[in-house]
């Protein structure tokens, strides 16, 4: 249920990934995993700090399109801020973007670092040697595509919160359908990543 917190938490600082931090909009506690940091920029307007590194007091809102319109809408962020503030009117699609954005980077990296692959031939062959810690699908491939990843891959998390094109975008290809990333930190961090979008892709039932 959403609702205004009777106190609103704000840091100078990005924290530690086991922080947690409280919703503007629901007043509810979290890990910071889940949550989307803001602050306010040079011309007044709320930015989104999806990485966390920004300089400036954070704001807080759990990492759901719901959220975020609700706290625009209500102008909680000014509150938060106790300045005036203007908030973009597509905040929530532009937070969608960089979030997307943010798991292609990741992937990305670690292609680039040897330590992921994508087509099914080279995804499998990762998997049976061992390497491969977490399984990436696109979430528009067809289905029996994504149980045949989760048997190869028996009992390695599968992701499909990526579309084939973006997925695509992360292997520098027009698009891609399997991937997989070998075991690690940026594995973790993928998969992170890959729940904050998803969640934030939601869609609540009217």
């Amino acid at each position: 249920m959403l609702h205004a917190g009777p106190e609103i938490e704000v840091s100078t600082a990005p924290p530690p990934a086991s922080a947690q931090r409280r919703c503007i909009a629901s007043g509810e506690v979290g890990e910071v995993d889940g949550l989307i940091r803001f602050v306010v920029g040079p011309d007044a307007q709320i930015v989104p700090d999806v990485v966390g590194d920004l300089p400036g007091r954070g704001i807080w809102v759990t990492a759901t399109r719901e959220q975020v319109e609700y706290a625009c809408r209500k102008k909680l962020f000014g509150r938060a801020a106790k300045a005036r503030v203007e908030t973009a009117p597509d905040l929530a699609d532009r937070i969608e973007a960089l979030l997307v954005r943010r798991c292609i980077d990741l992937i990305g990296l670690s292609r680039r670092g040897g330590a992921a692959v994508a087509g099914y031939d080279k995804v499998r062959s990762f998997v049976l040697g061992g390497e491969a810690g977490l399984l990436l699908a696109a979430s528009d491939g067809a289905n029996d595509g994504r149980e045949k990843m989760r048997w190869i891959g028996e009992g390695l998390p599968v992701v499909d919160t990526l579309d084939r094109f973006e997925l695509g975008r992360a292997f520098g290809r027009e698009q891609a359908v399997h991937a997989a990333i070998a075991a690690g930190r940026l594995a973790k961090k993928v998969q992170a990543e890959s729940a904050r979008l998803a969640n934030f892709r939601l869609k609540i039932a009217e």
